[in-house]
């Protein structure tokens, strides 16, 4: 048995996990947990990098004696570091307002359906190509000397190695999907200089050991090397959805985020893809994330905050009793993107679409989730068409399978099976890949047969018919 921490940081939690895995056996288990909370200070909303630094030492203490740790978290936001390595103010959160309007002025150098047909990746304010147009005239940017990913940074600050993870990278804007290195035209075009980002690590490779300063506040004994992996969340959770060899497969990684699509073997750069705003991105063993970002249980969570934390579990089950579809939401909608007054948000949109106004917290609660269902129903269908790649059955994984009543909706929706896999699939992905790099996975297929034999799942028969979300579908694009 080998024994691996999973660092995997959320846009709302983070967590470390540790992974014994052996022959023919996988356990995970959790050491730490901890909020991620953005703060807003007078410049803008922020990350609190340090505390949740302070949260992965807590969790390698506690965690113990491991065989090598890797991290993931969301994409697109980093840090800048000046010429001595130290870190230029906290990293900006996606979520902050600084990117509004910048893509237009991108787009006035590389028109969209060329920036699309370069990077593959999906029009997405926050995509971290704006957020650099947006930084470049402000004096951090002047002075930085390298830019680090969140993962990579906290990497960095674990090894003092640095190194900037692919399927990370991808999110930027600025890989070709296609040789999978950065594209050097695209950033030449946009006066963005490569040589702020440090060299390019693909998942498994080694990324330093633990600093003997980290090794005396954990408590560990090294040396522990720390190892790169599906840096981006993401590419993790895929990893970690656990499809039978062959079979034809759709999934949904859900949690703050929905992420639905299909895994492929190469990028879809058509206009007709650009138009319905999928994205590309890198996953492991040569794969391609083909996806859509849904806004996902963010609406929930935001509206649980302003309700004061209800009890979740009698919230659902108040909220199955809710006439179905009775109306819906653009759960893709950036409007919906930034905090605050998200119940009000909800029930703004259902009345200037000329539906019923939800009213009471259940009510509410059925709208998100009858609108998540149906946005998975149109990524997967689109995703399909597109793609030219039938599916048999749809794999949720994620924290959204915690929710009944959400995957049987998305099965009722899709007209498909819904399977769900690990709740700790990006940490799951995460712990495979480390496994690999000491022989004990070959490669994708064979972690996903472990993970089918030690993992439980439950399946979600469609029931139904489907047209009545077509209907709520055509419903909403008339709105």
């Amino acid at each position: 048995m080998k024994a691996y921490a999973a660092v995997d940081l959320g846009a709302s939690s983070g967590r470390v996990m540790v992974g014994r895995v052996g022959p023919d056996s996988l356990e995970l288990t959790e050491a730490h947990r901890f909020a991620n909370r953005p703060v807003r200070t007078p410049e803008g909303l922020r990350w609190d990098v340090l505390a949740l630094y302070a949260g992965v030492l807590d969790g390698l203490r506690a965690g113990g004696r491991v065989d090598s740790v890797g991290i993931d978290s969301w994409a697109v936001d980093y840090g800048l570091l000046d010429a001595d390595g130290a870190l230029l103010g906290n990293p900006v959160h996606y979520r902050d307002a600084r990117t509004e309007g910048v893509a237009e002025k991108v787009w006035a150098t590389v028109p969209a359906e060329e920036l699309y047909a370069a990077t593959g990746l999906q029009y997405a304010p926050f995509n971290t190509l704006y957020q650099l147009t947006a930084a470049r005239s402000s004096r951090q940017f002047a002075q930085a000397e390298r830019l680090l990913l969140i993962p990579d940074l906290l990497t960095y600050w674990l090894t003092g190695e640095q190194g900037t993870e692919l399927t990370n990278a991808s999110t930027t804007q600025l890989i070709d999907p296609r040789t999978r290195d950065w594209s050097h035209d695209l950033a030449a075009r946009l006066g963005i200089g490569l040589e702020l980002f440090a060299p390019l690590r693909r998942p498994g490779d080694p990324a330093g050991l633990l600093r003997p300063e980290v090794l005396e506040e954990t408590g560990l004994g090294g040396p522990v090397p720390v190892t790169a992996v599906g840096s981006h969340d993401t590419a993790s959770a895929v990893a970690a959805v656990p499809a039978r060899d062959g079979e034809r497969f759709a999934y949904i990684c859900t949690g703050t985020w929905s992420l639905a699509g299909l895994e492929l073997d190469a990028p879809v750069l058509t206009e007709e893809s650009r138009a319905a705003n999928f994205t590309n991105e890198l996953g492991l063993d040569g794969t391609v994330r083909y996806l859509r970002n849904i806004m996902g249980l963010w609406l929930l969570q935001e509206c649980l905050r302003a309700w004061g934390e209800p009890d979740l579990g009698g919230l659902l089950l108040r909220a199955a009793k809710v006439p179905a579809l009775r109306s819906v939401v653009d759960a893709g909608d950036s409007a919906f993107l930034a905090p605050g007054r998200m119940p009000e948000r909800i029930a703004e949109a259902c009345r200037a679409s000329g539906q019923p106004v939800p009213q009471s917290p259940a009510e509410i609660t059925r709208c998100i989730l009858d609108s998540l269902a149906l946005a998975h129903r149109e990524a997967v269908a689109d995703a399909v068409r597109l793609a030219d790649r039938p599916v048999d059955v749809v794999y949720v994984v994620g924290g959204g399978t915690r929710n009944a009543l959400l995957c049987q909706l998305t099965a009722d929706a899709c007209g498909l099976p819904v399977v769900t896999g690990p709740t700790e699939a990006a940490a799951l992905g995460n712990v495979l890949v480390q496994a690999r790099s000491h022989d004990l996975v070959r490669d994708l297929a064979e972690g996903r047969r472990l993970l089918t034999r030690t993992q439980p799942s439950t399946r979600y028969e469609p029931r139904g018919d489907t047209a009545r979300w077509r209907e709520a579908a055509a419903r909403l694009a008339g709105a």
